[in-house]
């Protein structure tokens, strides 16, 4: 009994290993089974924050048997409900529902207690993803209420969530991410236990990916990064971490997107291979965007294998490489897969409208962009009425369509408003093809400039052909921009980052960005690395 003491001070400091050394110390308690069971549930508990997920669900499942022998439907309803949470996590839906039916089972009758809240919230999220949001509804109610009857801070946190989600999927975006970050605040206010605050963090991140709400995602993923720092063995700061990398890349800040996937994939191998393929999916994407086709095919390849799921990073690199046949069987696809969810639609659909018009089919890009711009309509997003302009701007302008020019230009507004570079500059380039267009040689310069310069910060280097307009210097080595080359040269010379920074009048996150592309360019891991690479490509003497 003292070490369980000491197991259960170490869950209350979540100190996860010390927890298990003492639940291991303790030794099985054959000859009282409440004592085992408790033994059991406090192992399952910290074998799943230090990620040896095996370990967790068989001591979990070890404690239900003892409590349902025991005739204690709360503590057996509980171990039910999250063994429902362990399955999931590992994409066996049919076993998690299986445990889920054994939580009703339990808790059937005893409907007053926070045991009884969490299974009405399981169940409200099975009957959103199977659509029937009328249900759903009413059930995330009924836990909330109980949480708020109960005084359970955990319980009515992760029912907020709940209903926020079930409230957007009703196309209700505003009340539903008003409820999300009314959950937010129990989790910075430090109200919530570690598994309530993880899920509602990734949760509420992930609405804004869906809604392409990147304000509200800047606002709160600091507060996410500092809380995945303070467990850093835990498998929800994998989860997090690939939802950080999708916002690190919105801004722009492309190195430290990849770091964070990166580290995302290793802490989700094995342990949730859906996850960890999107992380290797969005190391794809941005290495596809820097133009490294070939890493980012093997990014993709690598994500495939962890998960089957079709993704528009992926179509788009098909499209890139030439393979338009592929890239319109991939992206249809994941539309079929998508089915009636315009949210997830609404991420691929974009794909569809530039793929289409690569494969001379005006008629399905156009009805692509429609729908797109229902969807943006529907839900009120600034940032799916950003890339429905853009969308909209492509079809004009395969179309010879004097109006792109207009469509665009609300485009790049848009994008500029949310504070995507990539998507302004992408915008900005397909504005200089329209105004290239109709005459406007003075508008295409100015926007293809634009374009290059975003670009160039970015590490892209702008392709010739969409900007033949400008004039094209002789190409660097390793497919340095000109920033990244005047960058390296500074380095090369001797100078800090924070030198070059003054020297450039460029930030010094700025500064270690680029170099942190130009290490990958040149193939190299240091400062002196990289000034090897300079003077073996005589560009120390160069102009750009």
């Amino acid at each position: 009994m003292d070490r369980l003491t000491e197991a259960r001070d170490a869950r209350a400091r979540q100190d996860w290993q010390a927890c298990v050394d003492a639940v291991v110390a303790a030794g099985p308690e054959p000859g009282d089974p409440a004592v085992e069971a408790e033994r059991l549930d406090l192992l399952a508990d910290a074998a799943w924050w230090l990620g040896r997920l095996d370990d967790c669900v068989d001591s979990r499942e070890g404690a239900y048997v003892l409590y349902e022998a025991l005739g204690d439907g709360r503590s057996a309803g509980q171990c039910a409900v999250w063994l429902y949470e362990h399955h999931c996590f590992r994409a066996s839906p049919a076993i998690a529902l299986a445990w889920l039916r054994r939580a009703r089972r339990a808790l059937d009758g005893d409907d007053d207690c926070i045991e009884f809240g969490a299974l009405l919230l399981r169940e409200a999220e099975v009957a959103d993803g199977g659509g029937d949001l009328v249900a759903a509804a009413a059930l995330a109610e009924r836990g909330l209420a109980l949480g708020r009857r109960l005084r359970s801070a955990d319980l009515e946190a992760e029912a907020l969530q709940t209903l926020g989600r079930v409230l957007i999927d009703q196309g209700r975006p505003a009340e539903g991410l008003a409820l999300l970050d009314e959950a937010m605040l129990f989790a910075l206010a430090g109200r919530l236990s570690p598994y309530a605050t993880g899920k509602v963090y990734c949760s509420l991140i992930s609405a804004c990916e869906q809604l392409s709400d990147f304000g509200r995602a800047a606002e709160w993923i600091g507060a996410t990064a500092r809380w995945a720092e303070r467990h850093p063995f835990a498998v929800f700061p994998g989860l997090c971490r690939v939802h950080h990398a999708t916002t690190l890349q919105w801004r722009g800040e492309w190195a430290e997107a990849e770091r964070e996937a990166a580290r995302a994939c290793d802490e989700l191998a094995g342990i949730n291979l859906p996850n960890a393929a999107a992380a290797w999916a969005e190391i794809g994407d941005i290495r596809r965007r820097l133009g490294d086709l070939d890493v980012a095919d093997d990014a993709f390849v690598r994500a495939e294998r962890l998960c089957g799921q079709p993704r528009p990073g992926l179509a788009l690199l098909r499209l890139a490489q030439g393979r338009t046949d592929t890239a319109t069987s991939i992206i249809t696809n994941a539309l079929e897969q998508a089915g009636r969810n315009r949210l997830a639609r609404a991420r691929l659909l974009p794909a569809q409208a530039q793929i289409a018009i690569a494969a001379g089919d005006p008629a399905a890009a156009a009805t692509a962009v429609g729908e797109l711009e229902s969807i943006a309509a529907a839900f009120g997003s600034a940032g799916l009425h950003a890339a429905a302009a853009t969308a909209r701007g492509r079809v004009q302008l395969a179309g010879h369509d004097p109006a792109a020019c207009a469509t665009l230009r609300l485009a790049v507004g848009r994008w500029t408003d949310l504070g995507v570079p990539y998507e302004i500059a992408t915008a900005c380039t397909l504005l200089g093809q329209a105004c290239r267009d109709t005459g406007d040689g003075t508008g295409a310069l100015s926007a293809f400039d634009t374009a290059r310069r975003l670009f160039d910060d970015l590490g892209v280097a702008l392709d010739a052909r969409a900007a033949p307009a400008l004039p094209v210097g002789s190409p660097r080595p390793g497919g340095l921009t000109a920033r990244e080359a005047e960058v390296l040269r500074l380095v090369a010379a001797g100078h800090t980052n924070k030198e070059v920074a003054g020297a450039l009048l460029l930030s010094d996150k700025t500064v270690a960005r680029h170099l942190s592309n130009i290490f990958t360019k040149a193939g190299v891991s240091t400062r002196s690395g990289a000034t090897a690479f300079a003077f073996r490509h005589d560009m120390i003497e160069q102009n750009g």
